[in-house]
């Protein structure tokens, strides 16, 4: 089993498909019930949304913070930094399957020699 946020490969070394397969393994390998430790600050901003909220379980709040985390870090461009530095893709490239340059066609041409463009 693989240790959270441990990289599985150099930077740029891994793909789409390597992405979904590392996806489809941690969901799997995710219980749908999670024991957490929380530290003593942790505890604490918890049981102030708790009391704020209104409610008792704390699994919904829960729940709300990790779907809040998700969203924040997909706005910010977090989400697709850490994915373009281990996979090289993004997390649009991730939910279309297909990398930018499979989206329009760049793949399909040889790659131009610049040095052989220039000389006569």
């Amino acid at each position: 089993m693989r240790k959270p946020f441990a990289r599985a490969a150099p930077v740029g070394d891994m793909s789409l498909e390597e992405l979904t397969d590392d996806v489809e393994t941690a969901y799997a390998d995710t219980d749908e019930e999670q024991s957490v430790s929380l530290d003593r600050e942790t505890r604490h901003e918890l049981a102030m949304l708790t009391a704020a909220f209104g409610t008792e379980e704390t699994d919904e709040l829960l729940r709300r913070a990790v779907h809040l985390l998700f969203q924040t870090t997909v706005e910010r461009g977090t989400l697709d930094f850490h994915l373009r530095q281990d996979y090289d893709v993004t997390y649009d490239e991730y939910l279309s399957g297909m990398t930018f340059e499979e989206m329009t066609g760049a793949d399909q041409y040889p790659q131009r020699d610049d040095e052989r463009r220039y000389q006569m």
